[in-house]
């Protein structure tokens, strides 16, 4: 009993700690008149209810959020809200790097370069770079169109300008490729020897991106694989099977030799991973059949810590991990063997914090969660009457004080 009570006293004091930035029961556009609004509304371009948002990340004064093109009617893939327009909690999504590149092309026309047609999880680099993985899908849950091939598309995050546009190659994806996340390792001091690291949920591989040599390659291994005893999910009273392989990245700490270690996991697995990115920046090994041994089992999370997302504090050397069956966020640090006991959950919320979709932290440390009832929009319906999107924020050091993840 005493165990009961002092878990509940910690997820109520870190949800204190919690704060809800914005929250909408139905999102809404900044068009550029009503006109075009209504137009949108009437031609089924833009249908509110299907539009659900999925991935978040912090630039200065800009919080970019995802709206994947899951159904019809999605009015722009990639957005951001002003920080400086706090004050309002239910604020309207501006389309980057503007409305057009974010029109689907529509009969004979040809994409734009900066176009994004759907993308689910975006990442801001050192050097002022906004990455985005652009599947290029649209009316995903629905008829399942492939608008445009799917890209890496990157801004100058100060410009607004597009600086490449990179579409994948036809050995780096497969029939069932999914590509839903993209992170990026890079040294300030280079911002040319960049790399990414895009994982294929639905084909089980992950496609590594050299900025230097515009080149890619597809990275095969076991680890990737989903676990069939643990695709089963309960959320927001919704019962599902999923069979998502690997799906959350997290970069931790730079090594003296500039390597980092790569954590992963499948999203239907509670077991996390490592490689070393020295391992996935050589296209040699990296593609290497005999390459097994070079990655890493980190351990088992334990039951119903199935995540969809993760981030890594370098300060406190904390891995966060979302905690979709939880409704909630855990925390592990790597300086301990990876283990249910070991894993702190660090905040739990059965109202704001179902499907716990994206997590990320911004360059004061602030933890962003992004929580949208996933589960419910695709099988069932949402309650227009009820807020089903939130984001909200917490300082790190406030959501591991006390937990088992402080060194």
């Amino acid at each position: 009993m005493w165990k009961l009570l002092l878990l509940f006293v910690a997820v109520g004091s870190c949800r204190a700690a919690l704060e809800e930035v914005f929250a909408w029961k139905e999102l809404s556009f900044a068009w550029p008149s009503d006109e075009a609004k209504t137009s949108a509304i009437k031609s089924g371009h833009y249908i509110p209810e299907n539009n659900l948002p999925l991935g978040l990340e912090r630039w200065k004064d800009k919080l970019f959020v995802t709206v994947p093109r899951w159904k019809a009617g999605v009015a722009a893939s990639l957005n951001y809200i002003p920080l400086t327009a706090a004050a309002n909690k239910t604020p309207s999504l501006l389309p980057y790097p503007d409305w057009d590149a974010n029109l689907l092309p529509t009969g004979d026309d040809k994409p734009k370069d900066n176009q994004i047609v759907s993308t689910f999880r975006i990442k801001v680099d050192p050097c002022d770079r906004l990455w985005v993985m652009d599947t290029g899908l649209a009316d995903i849950f629905g008829e399942g169109k492939q608008v445009t091939p799917q890209a890496i598309v990157v801004f100058d995050l100060k410009t607004d300008k597009l600086l490449r546009r990179y579409n994948l190659k036809e050995h780096d994806y497969k029939d069932d490729s999914f590509f839903a996340n993209i992170v990026v390792d890079v040294d300030p001091s280079k911002c040319d020897e960049a790399f990414a690291y895009i994982p294929d949920l639905g084909a089980y591989g992950m496609v590594v991106y050299s900025w230097k040599e515009n080149d890619s390659w597809r990275v095969k291994h076991n680890y990737f694989h989903f676990d069939p005893l643990k695709g089963d999910f309960n959320v927001g009273g919704v019962n599902f099977q999923w069979t998502d392989g690997v799906f959350g990245l997290a970069l931790g700490p730079r090594l003296e030799n500039g390597d980092r270690t790569l954590y992963f996991h499948p999203l239907a697995s509670t077991r996390e991973f490592s490689v070393s990115t020295n391992v996935l920046k050589n296209k040699t090994i990296a593609t290497d059949p005999h390459n097994y041994y070079l990655f890493k089992i980190e351990g088992n999370r334990g039951d119903l810590t199935q995540a969809s997302a993760s981030d890594f504090d370098e300060k406190a050397n904390v891995l966060f991990l979302t905690q979709i069956n939880k409704d909630g966020v855990a925390c592990w640090n790597p300086k301990k063997p990876l283990s249910a006991q070991n894993l702190g959950l660090v905040v739990q919320d059965k109202e704001a914090l179902v499907f716990t979709n994206d997590i990320k932290l911004d360059a004061e440390r602030n933890l962003w969660i992004l929580s949208d009832k996933l589960p419910v929009f695709l099988y069932r319906e949402l309650d227009s009457s009820q807020t089903n999107y939130r984001i909200l924020k917490a300082p790190v050091d406030e959501l591991i004080k006390g937990s088992v993840c402080v060194a």
